[in-house]
C-alpha cells in the first residue's frame, strides 16, 4: 500500500493548484485585455480618419461659405435664385435622397440603431446648403456639418464591419468633429457627440473618442487656413443675489425664445405639407414666401448666416426686433426643405436678444450676449452641457457660473421641445413630463399636442353645457 501523502505534500499540492489557477485566469486577463486594445486602437485609427476628413471637409464647407456669402452680398439679384435653389433642392432630395433628407434626425436613429446613412448625403448637403447660403437662405451651417461627419463615420463603420458598439462610438466621433471643426470649438464638440442624441444623457463610454475626434478636426481644419470669429465679454459681474436673479429670468427667456424657435419651423413645415400637396409647389411656395417677405420689408441683411447679429448684440445696438425677424426668416427657410443648420442662426437670435435685455437692465451688453447665445442654442438642442463647455470655448472660464445657471435654467424652460425630433429621451426634465421618458421628442411633441387638443375640447363642452 503506498503511503498516505504528508501534510506538507498536500499543502504543496493546493498551493500548486491555486498558483495554476491564478496563472489561468491572468493568461484569460491577459488575452482579453490585449484583445480590448486591439479593438480600441482598431477604433482609434478609424476615429482619427474620420475626424481627419471631416476637419478637410469643414474647411471646404466654412471657405464656399465665405464665397458665396460675400458674391451674395455684392450681388442682391442673386436672391432671385431662391425659388430656382428650392425647387431643385426639393426635386433633387425626392429623386436622389432617399433616407437623406431627413439629415441631422437620420444621424442620431444611425448612432442610436445602426441605421444607414447614404453616403450621397453629405455631397448632397454640402451642394444644397452652399446653394442655399448662395441664394440668401437665413440658415446655419451645424445641420450641414453633422451631416457630413455621420456619413463619412457611418460609412467607414460599414466599410470595416464594426459591431454595434463601435459603430456607435465612431458615429459620437464624427459629430463631435463636426462641430468641433465648423465652430472651432473643441471642448463643445466633444460634448456635443456624447450629448446630441439623448435628453437627460451622456454618453461617457464614447468620451475619449469625442474628444480626440472634435480636437483632431479642428486642428486640421485650422492647419488648412480656416479662422473663427472671437467675442469678448469684457467685464463679468460678482456673483451677487440681484446679477443671478437676473441671469435665472434671462434664462427664461432663452428657454422660451427656443421653443418659438422649434415651433415656428414646426409649424411652416405642417403648414405646407397639410395645404399643398405637390412638394414641388410647396417649395415654390415656401421660396416666393421668404423673397417676398426680404424684399417688401427691406431686411435682405438677415439672409444666411447673419453673424453681424452676434457683433451688434455684443455691442448693444440691436432692437427686439432683431431676433424676432431672424426666427421668421429661419423658420421659413428650414421648414420649406432648404439645407443648412439652425446654431447660427439661433446664435444671433439669442446674442442679439441678450444685447437688448442687457440695455434695458444696465448690465454689459457684451456678458448679456454671451448668455443669450448660449442659452437659446443650449435650450434648443437640449445639450446643456455642450452649452457650458462652448462658454469655456468662446469665452473663457470667467462667466462660467453664469453659463451653468443660464444653461440649466434655459433647458429646463424649453421642455421636451427642441430642434432634433429624433432625439431620445432618457431621463425627462421635470416630474410632469415622466410619460415621456423613453420616447423621442417627435413621440412627446405629438403626445402634448393631443392632450392640449383633448383638454380644449372637454373645456368646449363643458362651454356648452352651461
Amino acid at each position: 500500500m503506498s503511503a498516505e501523502p504528508s501534510p506538507r505534500e498536500n499543502l504543496n499540492k493546493l498551493f500548486g493548484d491555486f498558483v495554476s489557477h491564478e496563472e489561468a485566469l491572468i493568461a484569460a486577463d491577459a488575452r482579453r485585455n490585449l484583445r480590448n486594445m486591439r479593438e480600441s486602437l482598431r477604433l482609434l485609427v478609424l476615429v482619427l480618419i474620420v475626424s481627419g476628413a471631416m476637419g478637410a471637409a469643414a474647411w471646404a464647407f466654412l471657405a464656399s461659405l465665405d464665397a458665396v456669402t460675400g458674391f451674395r452680398e455684392r450681388h442682391a439679384a442673386v436672391f432671385l435664385l431662391l425659388p430656382v435653389v428650392s425647387i431643385a433642392t426639393a426635386w433633387l432630395y425626392r429623386r436622389f435622397g432617399k433616407e437623406a433628407a431627413r439629415g441631422n434626425n437620420l444621424v442620431i436613429e444611425s448612432a442610436l440603431t445602426e441605421r444607414s446613412v447614404p453616403a450621397r448625403m453629405a455631397a448632397m448637403t454640402f451642394t444644397c446648403s452652399v446653394a442655399t447660403h448662395l441664394a440668401g437662405g437665413s440658415a446655419g451651417r451645424e445641420g450641414t456639418a453633422v451631416q457630413i461627419g455621420g456619413t463619412i463615420a457611418d460609412n467607414v463603420a460599414r466599410l470595416v464591419r464594426l459591431g454595434a458598439r463601435d459603430h456607435q462610438d465612431l458615429m459620437l466621433a464624427g459629430i463631435s468633429a463636426a462641430f468641433g471643426a465648423v465652430f472651432g470649438a473643441p471642448l463643445a464638440g466633444t460634448f456635443f457627440g456624447m450629448e446630441m442624441c439623448y435628453v437627460g444623457k451622456i454618453n461617457y463610454s464614447s468620451g475619449i473618442y469625442c474628444l480626440i475626434a472634435s480636437f483632431t478636426a479642428d486642428t486640421v481644419c485650422r492647419a488648412l487656413g480656416c479662422t473663427h470669429a472671437s467675442y469678448v465679454i469684457g467685464a463679468v459681474p460678482e456673483l451677487e443675489a440681484p446679477t443671478v436673479a437676473l441671469a435665472v429670468i434671462f434664462a427664461i427667456v432663452f428657454g422660451l425664445t427656443a421653443r418659438l424657435f422649434s415651433l415656428a419651423i414646426r409649424t411652416v413645415r405642417r403648414v405646407l405639407a397639410h395645404r399643398i400637396t405637390n412638394y414641388l409647389v410647396a417649395a415654390l411656395a415656401g421660396s416666393l414666401a421668404l423673397l417676398a417677405a426680404y424684399f417688401i420689408f427691406g431686411i435682405q441683411r438677415y439672409a444666411g448666416l447673419s453673424t453681424w447679429l452676434v457683433e451688434e448684440g455684443f455691442a448693444g445696438d440691436t432692437t427686439l426686433a432683431d431676433p424676432f425677424i431672424k426666427i421668421a426668416l429661419t423658420a421659413l427657410t428650414l421648414g420649406t426643405g432648404f439645407q443648412g443648420g439652425e446654431v447660427t442662426p439661433l446664435f444671433g437670435i439669442g446674442a442679439s436678444l441678450g444685447g437688448v435685455l442687457g440695455s434695458l437692465v444696465g448690465i454689459p451688453c457684451a456678458f448679456a450676449a454671451a448668455l443669450g447665445m448660449l442659452g437659446v442654442f443650449g435650450s434648443a438642442l437640449n445639450v446643456p452641457i455642450t452649452t457650458i463647455m462652448l462658454g469655456v470655448d468662446l469665452f473663457g472660464g470667467a462667466a462660467m457660473p453664469y453659463f451653468v445657471i443660464v444653461a440649466f435654467v434655459s433647458y429646463l424652460v424649453a421642455g421636451h421641445r427642441g430642434v432634433y425630433p429624433a432625439q431620445r429621451i432618457v431621463t425627462p426634465k421635470r416630474r410632469s413630463l415622466a410619460s415621456d421618458a423613453n420616447s423621442t421628442v417627435a413621440d412627446a411633441i405629438a403626445r402634448h399636442n393631443q392632450q392640449d387638443t383633448n383638454t380644449e375640447e372637454a373645456n368646449a363642452k363643458q362651454q356648452l353645457a352651461r
